[in-house]
């Protein structure tokens, strides 16, 4: 089922201005004509914006580095007091932040209240990080000498981030950054501005209200053009990318041409096997979300589903009642479930895939017809679609940004986790059985080869307390919880001898 209608671009955008506004941003002061914000709701355009120069970012890069200089020798706990206070405020501001995450990415209400809460939660685990950025002491051969590891803060931090999680992932790696001592370079989705303003605007309120250096976090708007010029400044000694394997491939190397670091989140091809032990209500009530929310636009969107054939019609008939039930239409609606596809673009690749699937012998069980186009012909909502498959044909090993899930069955474990792992990406995974040793052979060394794998969990709604991130062509970050912190240090090996003599290691013998 589908709403009727959508919200009109009036309400829209009054009530982005209205949260703006009270964020701190006055819109007026961004007006131009390179950049626009724009609504997936009803597909309208909301406001002409401006758009940063090359110059802009250099000079962006100078005053992060400037701050830099004061904030990497301020005590870690005071460091904390900062994030602290943004964290604070991303709760009392909880309610305008969500609104212009559902305006600028389309995330139902709930989902765009839980990428704040994200948000909030990272401040938290990253103001008791500050007290936590621990080195070791190891033994050393030589008496009288200590040996030690200390880490130190690295630069500048470039952040680029996509539009599905405008705001959560800025948050993830700026918590964690400046806790560490970093400072931060921002260039959000240009889909997502007005999201990344009223975060900026919170972040410098925090700043001033706590004394910490200005310019510790700054934006830069623009396209592609931009995001190049952050990429290749040899004052940013990290970048933190999201977005494509594309992307992931042209940035990788221009960093690692500077001697550079990255830290790269990209494309999720993500499965999860259903064995024929799994409790069926479990499995389908985690599936429908991990496939479906978000309108399939999250790098940990369920995209194949590996059912044993014992139960493989049962699932496909129970998923297929669910999918009918769900309601797609307007975000803001309380009711809605799944919301729109960012733009026309995402449909297009949407109806090739669902071409090809079909050119490669899939049958589509439900989905994939458009939804609201006489409400809203400019917006892109889409019922989500099954298709079971009779192989992992090449469209399924690539990553379609949109909700399609593909269904393939399987005889025994062993060929589950081949299908499973055949595919270029790594990001995330599961599987639903009640039989242990299944569970524990998903996990082990030979099982599925993901940064996250789940056990009766879907394959979306990660833990900040976790690191996130995957292997292969997801490409091999880690950010957030445990210790991803580790990437935005520079760690330094230390001697101290304190013997009163000079004593080579590995017995050398060097005296004059």
């Amino acid at each position: 089922m589908s709403t009727a209608s959508v919200s009109g671009t009036h309400d829209i955008r009054a009530r982005a201005e209205a949260a703006l506004t009270r964020c701190g941003v006055e819109i007026a002061a961004f007006k131009g004509d390179a950049l626009t914000a724009r609504t997936p709701v009803n597909g309208a355009d909301l406001f002409r914006l401006r758009a940063d120069a090359p110059a802009d970012v250099d000079r962006a890069i100078d005053a992060a580095d400037t701050a830099f200089r004061t904030w990497r020798t301020t005590p870690a706990p005071v460091r904390g007091a900062l994030v602290k206070r943004l964290g604070e405020l991303l709760a009392e501001h909880r309610q305008d932040i969500a609104d212009l995450v559902t305006v600028e990415a389309g995330k139902i209400r709930s989902e765009a209240l839980g990428e704040v809460q994200e948000m909030i939660d990272v401040c938290d685990f990253a103001v008791g990080l500050s007290r936590q950025l621990y080195g070791r002491t190891m033994p050393s051969e030589r008496p009288g000498h200590r040996l030690m590891e200390t880490w130190h803060p690295l630069g500048v931090v470039g952040v680029i981030t996509a539009f599905n999680f405008p705001v959560a992932v800025w948050a993830w790696n700026t918590a964690v950054a400046l806790v560490c001592g970093d400072t931060v370079v921002w260039k959000p989705s240009e889909l997502t501005p007005l999201t990344a303003l009223a975060c900026a605007a919170l972040l410098d309120r925090a700043i001033a209200e706590t004394g910490a250096p200005a310019h510790l976090n700054q934006v830069v708007l623009g396209t592609a053009e931009i995001g190049e010029r952050l990429v290749d400044a040899p004052g940013v000694p990290l970048i933190s990318a999201t977005g494509s394997t594309r992307m992931g491939r042209a940035v990788g190397p221009r960093v690692a041409a500077r001697f550079g670091r990255t830290l790269l989140e990209l494309g999720g091809n993500n499965a999860a096997v259903v064995a024929p032990s799994a409790d069926l209500d479990l499995t389908v009530n985690a599936t429908v979300f991990a496939a479906a929310g978000t309108a399939g636009q999250r790098c940990t969107t369920l995209r194949r589903l590996i059912v044993h054939e014992d139960v493989a019609d049962t699932v496909v008939d129970r998923l297929t009642s669910a999918y009918g039930r769900l309601p797609v239409g307007d975000p803001f609606q309380e009711t809605t479930l799944v919301g729109p596809l960012v733009n026309e673009s995402s449909h297009a690749r949407m109806r090739a895939c669902l071409d090809r699937a079909a050119a490669d012998g899939g049958t589509l069980v439900i989905g994939g017809e458009r939804q609201l186009a006489e409400a809203a012909p400019d917006a892109y909502y889409v019922r989500p679609a099954m298709i079971r498959m009779p192989a992992q044909t090449d469209v399924v090993r690539e990553e379609t940004f949109a909700p399609v899930l593909y269904v393939l069955t399987y005889r025994d474990l062993d060929e589950a986790i081949r299908l499973h792992n055949d595919v270029p990406q790594g990001l995330s995974s599961g599987i639903f059985t009640s039989d242990q040793r299944e569970a524990e052979r998903f996990l082990a060394a030979d099982g599925a080869d993901c940064g996250i794998v789940n056990v009766n969990i879907g394959t979306s709604g990660a833990e900040i307390g976790g690191a996130f991130g995957g292997e292969k062509e997801t490409g091999g970050g880690r950010e957030s919880g445990s210790d991803s912190w580790r990437a935005y240090m520079r760690r330094a090996t230390n001697t101290v001898n304190y013997s009163g003599q000079v004593a080579l290691a590995q017995g050398v013998d060097f005296a004059p």
